[in-house]
């Protein structure tokens, strides 16, 4: 596997593939890689015929409450990691070759408000536009035919749909399972900041999502009741907080209808100072 750090080397061997008819997959990480991102590597790998996988902590996408120096960074682990999993190129920027004119110079990609700006745009003003900015910058410096996004950060993952739809960017992209330990718990860099004792209760928290799901299979569609027996429920396993459960639309993520026949049902608790997202998409159609 191939390491660079500069765009012009990056560019050089994208177009050495090119001419070569091979098409590109894509996997944008901020490193500290676990299963989770090894999967998205073989999903693209399995739909592509070269597989790049960028490293880069986007300092746009943390806010001033969020310590973008404390965010782990583990290149060694990671090259090794993305070796094994067989990945082609590693891409691994620092912030000056990403924003040679610095952050506050930088043109900026803002998906519309409507999307960005509701559950997790709503306590992270900002974040989706740091997100987009750098997805966007991304995708023209690799000119991928695919990009992989897992469907943990399902936010995230509608934000950058829309975006190359709306935009017309010539990159499919590509929805990844959520990949989970035997438990159930959702892969995550933060689950490595749980205790022994938070590892044995994270689980929950799709245990309730499923019940709510069960529960709108059955037809019941009082959603506030459901929103809050779920998060009753995750209370009572041992979460000390949640910031929420939601029933959306999956596409438009708007609060559902009892005519739906699709939602995405989401939370967001926390167990001490780790903040865990999990997620279940349902059709019913």
């Amino acid at each position: 596997m191939r390491v660079v750090e500069t765009l012009s080397k990056l560019r050089a061997q994208i177009k050495e593939w090119k001419r070569q008819g091979l098409t590109v997959g894509f996997v944008p990480t901020m490193g500290n890689l676990h299963a989770g991102h090894l999967s998205l590597i073989e999903l693209a790998k399995q739909k592509a015929d070269k597989v790049v996988c960028s490293v880069f902590v986007n300092p746009l996408q943390f806010g001033p409450d969020e310590d973008f120096e404390c965010y782990p960074r583990t290149f060694e682990e990671d090259r090794q990691k993305l070796a094994e999993a067989q990945a082609d190129l590693m891409f691994f920027p620092s912030v000056q070759e990403m924003y040679p004119h610095g952050q506050e110079h930088q043109t900026k990609v803002l998906v519309s408000q409507a999307l960005t700006g509701l559950l997790e745009g709503a306590s992270r003003p900002g974040h989706f536009d740091g997100v987009s900015t750098v997805v966007l910058k991304l995708f023209n410096m690799v000119q991928p035919d695919l990009a992989v996004f897992g469907q943990k950060d399902y936010q995230q993952l509608k934000v950058i749909q829309a975006m190359v739809e709306d935009l017309a960017l010539p990159v499919k992209i590509v929805a990844a399972p959520i990949a989970r330990n035997a438990d159930g718990l959702a892969l995550s860099s933060r689950n490595q900041y749980l205790t022994d004792h938070q590892l044995q209760v994270a689980p929950k928290l799709q245990v309730a999502l499923m019940d709510v799901a069960l529960a709108l299979e059955s037809g019941n569609r009082n959603f506030a009741d459901l929103r809050h027996a779920a998060q009753e429920a995750v209370l009572a396993a041992g979460f000390d907080t949640v910031d929420y459960i939601e029933i959306r639309h999956p596409e438009t993520l708007l609060e559902s209808s009892d005519q739906d026949q699709a939602f995405v049902i989401l939370a967001v608790a926390r167990l001490g100072e780790t903040r865990l997202l999990d997620n279940i998409l349902l059709s019913l159609g």
